[in-house]
């Protein structure tokens, strides 16, 4: 393989070749990385006057400052190396599996005597993953037969040589009841224990068949040295094991390692089966989401997703069965749409499976949506509102000991955060700790621009504090002409009182009321907010004096340097030519001694 730069205005340039193309925009931020079978006609077709481009498309060519290609030798190369960056990198306007779920898996631990365990969180240098399994059950079911079948241990212990030599360990109760040979007190060599490690690898993968053939032949030769007892263990053990593949048994035994994908789609989403079949067993059954992001095709989402997924399951399919006929075969990708037989029915079942799934996310999101508002209709109802809250708007003030002072707003809709429409505040007008004075510049500047602007005020305004916070949230909308338009409120922290303009009295919420919850949360994402910034402001002007305390560092240089490099914590990573290019290499030296004079301090 190798890697070549363009502009895009030099993608007629491009070669006539399978690979793979990643678009930069103008931070060198990777936003997107395709495959084509042809680089030049690919990438060419994004910047041919849009022609059939989508809209969501044009926004993202209008970003593109940088094409880097790789060649790779065939098409099937370039899925694979499309989905490696993909996973590496994320870019924003890819495709990524959504997946609601934590799949369970078995984990084989890279130990002296291994142990085989369920578990949700993959840290690969632990040992090797099989699954992900569609259920718990499905996964238990697979280790109960693991554990019938072969003395693997269960312990934690660790059976390094010399911690067995040493002699600390007794065998246990699965010693006793015949699930373990007790390796921990040198019963078991690893010899012989990894035999039946080796076995339950079989299993793991799904080749039921290797495992069959092992039993088989212990079941022979134990009967030809007259060893009728271990015979007849064996025996028991292939008995389970038959048992077992004859109710996970789907198709015919003769179907044989293949995969299964299929895909239904809407406007927005994509929602793919994903099934592996070993000697006509079910082994893996799993469902996807893919959000849509530049209106891709459901050839397009389901390659995709089939990459992933075998990636995922580290599949080795012989051949890959869909439920849709691709435009054009790809070079190294074994790919059949079944009409009848046994095949098609496995593309049935994977449809079925992807058409519920579709089906369960619709509900899940209708039933989010009637939660949403229920919840701020009972909001409505418990504090007498004429509308339903569903833009509230809450603000929280910030200082400590009277420096820095910020407040900010947070936006809800439908009872949800909306980030877009958040507001930070640097207070101008007020002198001092002036918790109420700050809360009525806030306030009066928040309505102003909305109402300078011809935009929808809130149906509702919660102030986070008590009486005299609301009163000055109050002072600020009469100002404006703007007080009985939207109702208003203060939430009191102590008791998680709600006050109303000109009563004296609080009214009390259920504390196990969802609108309540709904308050409380608002509330604590204001003062979450606020306290951020706060942070962020008191931060760079602190590191603000240090710098103008350097000789020939003035306010301007400081304020140079933090708008550039963002935050404190990157100006101190920074490099001397980094720094240069920003305030000059003679002031860049000066900041760069006084680092490293005050490193540590």
């Amino acid at each position: 393989m190798q890697s070549s730069s363009f502009l895009p205005t030099d993608h007629l340039t491009l070669p006539d070749h399978p690979g793979v193309y990643k678009y930069f925009n103008e931070d060198n931020e990777l936003i997107y990385v395709g495959k084509a079978k042809s680089l030049k006609k690919r990438v060419s077709s994004y910047f041919n006057k849009n022609t059939g481009v989508n809209l969501k498309t044009r926004k993202m060519v209008k970003e593109i400052r940088r094409i880097e290609i790789t060649l790779v030798d065939s098409e099937f190369d370039a899925l694979l190396l499309e989905n490696n960056l993909i996973k590496k990198s994320h870019p924003k306007y890819n495709i990524l599996l959504r997946d609601d779920k934590t799949y369970p898996y078995l984990l084989l631990t890279k130990e002296n005597f291994p142990r085989i365990f369920p578990t949700r969180k993959m840290i690969p240098r632990k040992g090797t993953y099989y699954g992900p399994f569609a259920s718990v059950k499905a996964m238990n079911t697979v280790l109960d037969l693991i554990r019938d079948l072969f003395t693997i241990r269960t312990c934690k212990l660790d059976l390094s040589p010399h911690k067995v030599a040493e002699g600390k360990y007794k065998v246990c109760l699965e010693y006793h009841i015949g699930n373990c040979q007790g390796p921990c007190v040198g019963l078991q060599n690893e010899e012989n224990y990894h035999k039946d490690v080796e076995q339950a690898k079989h299993i793991l993968k799904g080749n039921l068949g290797v495992a069959k053939s092992y039993f088989k032949q212990e079941m022979q030769m134990h009967a030809e040295n007259l060893e009728f007892e271990k015979a007849h263990k064996m025996k028991g053990k292939l008995e389970s094991l038959e048992k077992y593949q004859a109710k996970s048994l789907v198709a015919s035994p003769s179907i044989n390692n293949l995969d299964v994908c299929t895909i239904v789609s809407d406007e927005k989403s994509a929602y793919v089966n994903f099934m592996r079949v070993k000697n006509g067993s079910l082994i893996t059954s799993k469902n996807v989401e893919l959000k849509k992001k530049l209106d891709e095709s459901d050839e397009q989402l389901l390659l995709t997703a089939l990459i992933q997924l075998q990636d995922q399951f580290q599949s080795d399919a012989e051949e890959v069965l869909l439920n849709i006929e691709l435009t054009e075969p790809i070079e190294g990708l074994n790919v059949f749409m079944p009409k009848i037989g046994d095949k098609k029915k496995l593309i049935e079942l994977s449809l079925k499976n992807a058409l519920y799934y579709k089906k369960e996310k619709a509900l899940l999101v209708g039933l989010n949506q009637d939660k949403k508002d229920r919840v701020i209709r009972q909001l409505q109802q418990d504090l007498s509102l004429t509308e339903i809250p569903d833009h509230i708007e809450c603000f929280d003030n910030s200082n400590i000991q009277g420096t820095n002072p910020v407040a900010s707003m947070v936006c809800f809709l439908n009872g949800k955060p909306a980030i877009k429409e958040y507001r930070h505040y640097h207070i101008k007008t007020v002198v001092g700790p002036d918790d109420f004075a700050s809360m009525k510049e806030v306030v009066g500047r928040r309505y102003k621009r909305l109402l300078d602007e011809s935009k929808p005020m809130p149906k509702l305004i919660v102030i986070d504090g008590g009486k005299g916070q609301l009163s000055s949230a109050v002072d600020a909308l009469k100002e404006l002409g703007v007080y009985g338009q939207m109702p208003i409120i203060g939430i009191a922290k102590r008791l998680e009182e709600i006050y109303f303009p000109g009563d004296s009295y609080p009214v009390h919420i259920d504390k196990k009321s969802e609108s309540l919850r709904l308050l409380q949360r608002i509330r604590d994402e204001a003062h979450r907010f606020a306290i951020t910034f706060h942070r962020n402001v008191r931060s760079k002007n602190a590191f603000g004096t240090q710098l103008t305390s350097i000789p020939g560092i003035g306010k301007s240089t400081a304020d140079n340097l933090l708008s550039h490099f963002k935050s404190v914590k990157k100006i101190s990573e920074a490099s001397e030519e980094e720094i240069a290019g920003v305030i000059g290499s003679s002031r860049a030296r000066t900041l760069i001694e006084w680092k490293e004079k005050n490193k540590g301090a």
